[in-house]
Order: C-alpha cells, then sequence, then structure tokens
C-alpha cells in the first residue's frame, strides 16, 4: 500500500497491506479464506517507507473472537506480535534493525488504512482501463 504518515518524507512500500490474524485455531497451510475482522494495526518503517500490518481477529474465535479494538489485545501478545514484526526481515550479523516500530493503532485508523489501501489500489489499477 501507499500510506502516507504525517511525515512528508515517508512513502509506502508499495504492496499489498498485510494482515495479521489472531486465532486460537491451528492454521497449517497458507492460500485459506477466513472471515476476519480489523482491530488495529502496526506501523513500521521498512528501509524508511512505511509497511503496515494490520492485526486482524478470527470472526468467532474462542479466544480472540470478542476483541473489537487493540487495546482489548493482552500485552505479552502485543510484545510477541511487536517482536516478530520487528526483527522477522533482520539477517544474522546486521547491526542495525531494517524494521521500526512507529506506532500501534486502533480499529479507526486500521479502517482509514484499509480506506487508503483501496483507493491506492483502484488509482493503480482499476482507473487505468
Amino acid at each position: 500500500t501507499n500510506i502516507q504518515l504525517n511525515r512528508t518524507d515517508i512513502e509506502g512500500d508499495n504492496d499489498p497491506v498485510d494482515i495479521c490474524v489472531l486465532t486460537e485455531k491451528d492454521i497449517t497451510h497458507g492460500d485459506i479464506i477466513v472471515k476476519a475482522r480489523p482491530i488495529g494495526g502496526f506501523r513500521l518503517l521498512d528501509h524508511n517507507k512505511a509497511d503496515d500490518k494490520l492485526i486482524a481477529v478470527l470472526e468467532n474465535d474462542a479466544i480472540y473472537g470478542s476483541f473489537r479494538d487493540i487495546c482489548d489485545v493482552p500485552v505479552m501478545v502485543i510484545d510477541r506480535l511487536k517482536h516478530y514484526f520487528t526483527t522477522y526481515k533482520d539477517l544474522p550479523g546486521d547491526k542495525s534493525p531494517r524494521c521500526i516500530l512507529t506506532d500501534i493503532y486502533d480499529v479507526k485508523t486500521a479502517h482509514e488504512v484499509i480506506r487508503r489501501s483501496i483507493e491506492d489500489y483502484d488509482n493503480e489499477y482499476r482507473n487505468e482501463k
């Protein structure tokens, strides 16, 4: 997505928005479609480009299904997600972090990120025809 931040010198990373779906169920493979509800997200900088990670919950999930906003997620889960998203692209021997967490945002902002992503998609693909 090409999400704009408050700083005008930051641009998006020009790829689809990433979504992490919280669920108590084991998902053993990719390429599946699920009913999930966004509850917030993380704003990361990856090489000085915005790389948002939306956080969603699986509808009707026994543990996470009642969460409506990122503030409903236990701090320990937020800390695990922070660690994962700020380190998963690091290479052994790198001295400086590749991804920097700049913000954790609520469901309202998550919806705005999704809206802007749809606009970016429409501008890039649908309006060309």
